[in-house]
């Protein structure tokens, strides 16, 4: 069986994150990059990518596409062959957390979008060298590609997300847990958390990489995920 891998972007993000990923196992794999079109929460991301995903299949989210990979395994176990959670967290928004997001969200709404997208992900979350600027760029053009109203659903979604540690501690998918040394805003003690959750769990911390390992630590990425797809499926 050659299992199809469904990748699932983060917040305001689309399939460019996963360029590399995408590169490298469609060599071997049916690969696809979901979309979450207008959902307004979580369970509507999770449900339209259980619609257009193939019947079985392997699923690698990054940060708020981690949370709805985490929502897809909570609705259908039995379809996720595996999963791949990168530099995300399965815990629900704290007040403060919520709150932080609702400036942000008047900002965007009054056209400020692309200072807030600098707001949202600093530059001290990606790993130190010359790529921060060039990944900056890449948010801010993903960003504004999707606009406005989508990154205030996508923050609404995130200001009411489920808790999904009761996903993670039922979880039989062999699963990647994946992160990067310099990423304050899942640090690694959470993901060091997230991988005792999980029965069938490697971690994996990159050293050179922070909140985009994809794209910053593409070779390293790549070949965790190659790991993850070669080890065997877990019976149910």
């Amino acid at each position: 069986m050659i299992e199809p891998v469904v990748f699932l972007p983060g917040l305001m993000c689309d399939a460019r994150v996963f360029l590399p990923q995408v590169s490298d196992l469609s060599r071997d794999y049916p690969v696809q990059v979901a979309q979450y079109g207008n959902a307004d929460n979580i369970r509507q991301m999770a449900m339209q990518v259980l619609d257009n995903a193939p019947d079985r299949f392997a699923l690698a989210g990054h940060s708020m596409g981690g949370i709805v990979a985490m929502e897809v395994l909570r609705r259908a176990p039995e379809r996720v062959t595996r999963i791949a959670l990168l530099s995300t967290s399965p815990l629900a928004e704290t007040p403060a957390e919520a709150a932080w997001r609702e400036p942000l969200i008047a900002r965007a709404r009054a056209g400020l979008l692309e200072e807030v997208i600098g707001e949202t992900l600093t530059a001290d979350n990606l790993a130190p060298g010359p790529q921060r600027a060039t990944l900056m760029r890449l948010l801010r053009d993903m960003a504004l590609g999707l606009g406005a109203e989508t990154y205030i659903r996508q923050s609404r979604a995130l200001q009411r997300r489920r808790d999904a540690q009761s996903v993670l501690l039922s979880t039989r998918s062999a699963a990647l847990i994946l992160c990067g040394r310099h990423d304050r805003l899942t640090p690694v003690r959470r993901h060091e958390a997230m991988a005792e959750m999980v029965a069938h769990s490697e971690l994996v911390v990159l050293e050179a990489a922070g909140h985009l390992p994809m794209l910053e630590a593409a070779d390293e990425v790549n070949a965790a995920l190659r790991s993850w797809m070669a080890r065997p499926l877990m019976l149910r």
